[in-house]
């Protein structure tokens, strides 16, 4: 059963995911307020990616969470309660 840390965690990661995932530009300056010339070469431009390109970056992304949520949650074996001999409970 997974714990409840897990769980958070998962969802939290996925809201994060999602919220970062928008096409929405939150603060952007207008390029009519600016005084000075830029040249073309130094400017962003989105290019348009294939829905295939996305969802393989995507699932890739995805995979490598997962490989290093395993690696560190459920990949090491569990301890073991120490035993003690005969030779050590002496007096």
């Amino acid at each position: 059963m997974l714990s409840k840390k897990v769980i958070i965690g998962s969802l939290a990661s996925l809201g994060l995911l999602f919220g970062v995932a928008t096409n929405r530009t939150v603060a952007q300056i207008p390029h009519e307020t600016h005084n000075y010339v830029t040249s073309q070469t130094s400017e962003f431009r989105r290019i348009e990616q294939p829905l295939w390109v996305k969802g393989a970056v995507t699932a890739s992304g995805l995979g490598l969470i997962a490989l290093e949520i395993w690696w560190f949650l459920f990949s090491k074996p569990q301890s073991k309660k120490a035993e003690t001999t005969e030779l050590y409970r002496q007096k």
